[in-house]
């Protein structure tokens, strides 16, 4: 039976799709000694180097008995979560000779990194023989990468280069997938592979402008526009970093894409996009708000940022009286608001006609009194106040009880 090893993404062990880490009691210590010789396997390291890397604060006055039992130690736990009666070396071995550890993986052990790269080599030889079996091989390869290696391993200096690496097979392999894509002039199954991409590296810009341009191509020109404004906005926010020229060709490429068009409202749309002052929160399709609603609370498990989600409610004081469409009406006026009230970055959608969502980010939740102050008072500028009533609610993003 065969063992599968996990490390893009969270680090774990199956067996036919179960989890063996899970059940069983983590030390932190030693998995990360785990990592560290899977990370190393087939090498030869020395008990100075494993102890350098990995226990530099240690204080113990024989780091060498430290390792030799968290050795031990993992030892056990393969004893403990592999199958009885199954030699052992068929999975992991450890070895120490000469002065020197060597980790090494059996026949029976799968290791992620391993089919990822093996996939990626396939891809990129049967590219100029058969093109339909090379995306097949790197939709494979790129299936697999379900985040950084060992992601939950922040902050280790020995997994920087590895890290890296595996970064860029990943990226490589995804920008020759949408280069054949486009060749085909499949431009949906372009959008699909950005945004399930742009979780995982949110911050390259690259699979952004790769995005808006197949945006364009199947007409979703709102939407091309809102993630135009989204990602120059997440790039100056949390880095710094103002439009690239590759951003601002993105730019120049979605007003072209109206000129030659002719849309209706292109008055609209390039007054929108030519505004140098886009301080203020964007409006974007329900659709498009989930898909920013699934990346944000990725970003937010993983960097431990406090997004929020506001919903808001306008409701009649007397039912018998109510006005919809007047109802209605309120409801688009709080769109100019939301723009004005709302920080640049800050993203909402019309969830139906009476209900506005909002996805605040990065937000501290002792300021969202103030944001709801700031909401009403600026619409009840705007809207006398009538029998209609206004209602905000505010639930921190990784909450169970979001509508999204």
């Amino acid at each position: 039976m065969e063992l599968y090893v996990h490390t893009l993404g969270d680090f774990d062990i199956s067996f036919g799709g179960q989890s063996l880490l899970k059940e069983s009691s983590r030390s932190y210590k030693l998995y990360k000694l785990f990592e560290y010789f899977i990370t190393f396997r087939g090498r030869k390291l020395l008990p100075e180097t494993i102890i350098e890397n990995l226990w530099q604060s240690n204080e113990s006055n024989d780091p060498k008995n430290v390792l030799r039992t968290q050795i031990f130690r993992l030892r056990q736990i393969f004893k403990k979560i592999l199958p009885k009666d199954i030699d052992e070396s068929k999975y992991f071995n450890i070895s120490f000779s000469n002065g020197y550890y060597c980790f090494e993986i059996g026949e029976l052990a799968i290791l992620d990194v391993a089919e990822f790269e093996k996939y990626i080599r396939q891809g990129d030889s049967k590219k100029s023989e058969n093109i339909d079996d090379a995306v097949k091989l790197y939709k494979k390869a790129l299936k697999l990468y379900k985040g950084a290696y060992l992601s939950e391993n922040s902050y280790e200096v020995w997994l920087v280069p590895i890290r890296n690496h595996y970064s860029r097979l990943y990226l490589k392999a995804l920008f020759k997938l949408i280069e054949i894509l486009k060749e085909k002039e499949e431009y949906i199954g372009i959008v699909e592979l950005c945004e399930e991409a742009i979780i995982i590296e949110p911050y390259e810009e690259a699979i952004h402008i790769y995005l808006i341009e197949a945006m364009l191509k199947v007409g979703q020109i709102n939407n091309a526009m809102s993630h135009y404004e989204y990602i120059t906005s997440l790039l100056s926010k949390e880095m710094g970093i103002k439009s690239s020229p590759g951003l601002k060709n993105i730019y120049r490429k979605i007003q072209d894409y109206y000129d030659e068009k002719g849309e209706t409202d292109i008055g609209n749309i390039k007054t929108r996009l030519e505004d140098s002052s886009l301080n203020g929160a964007m409006l974007c399709d329900t659709d498009y708000f989930k898909f920013l609603f699934n990346i944000q609370k990725r970003k937010e498990l993983r960097d431990g940022k406090s997004d929020f989600i506001s919903l808001i409610t306008l409701r009649c004081d007397d039912k018998n009286r109510c006005d919809i469409e007047e109802l209605k009406k309120r409801v688009r006026i709080m769109t100019g608001v939301l723009e004005k009230s709302l920080r640049k970055g800050d993203v909402f959608s019309f969830w139906n006609d009476t209900q506005i969502i909002i996805l605040l980010h990065d937000a501290k939740e002792n300021s969202l009194g103030e944001i709801e102050t700031r909401i009403k008072k600026n619409f009840s500028g705007i809207v006398k106040p009538d029998s209609f009533k206004i209602s905000i609610e505010f639930l921190p993003l990784t909450s169970e009880k979001n509508v999204v």
